[in-house]
């Protein structure tokens, strides 16, 4: 297991601390960044009770809420998969994968 980022530790204790979720994933994607990024681009998956009858828009905006500092600090690209306990069940545990970021240098001809 690799060791968390301080920006990953951040995102989770915000979410873990706020949301009091069953499932919380922070998963940092920098990698799948075409150029020199680093603790810029996350997935993040939640299921919690709190989004139980919060619209999809609501439950984005609360997260991006309480990651402001980090969004504006340095955090580029934020994949959120935020979830009730009946919608991650009927999702079979499971979240979609991210794509390939093709910003910088991946779609520049070498």
């Amino acid at each position: 297991m690799e060791k968390q980022s301080i920006t990953e530790s951040i995102i989770y204790s915000k979410i873990g601390e706020k949301l009091t979720p069953s499932v919380l994933k922070v998963e940092n994607e920098s990698h799948m960044h075409g150029g020199p990024a680093r603790d810029s681009h996350f997935k993040v998956t939640v299921v919690s009770e709190y989004f139980t009858d919060l619209s999809r828009v609501k439950r984005h905006q609360y997260v991006y809420k309480l990651l402001t500092e980090e969004l504006n600090t340095g955090v580029h690209a934020l994949a959120l998969h935020l979830y009730s306990q009946q919608e991650w069940e009927e999702r079979h545990h499971n979240s979609p994968a991210s794509p390939d970021c093709l910003g910088g240098s991946k779609h520049e001809p070498t």
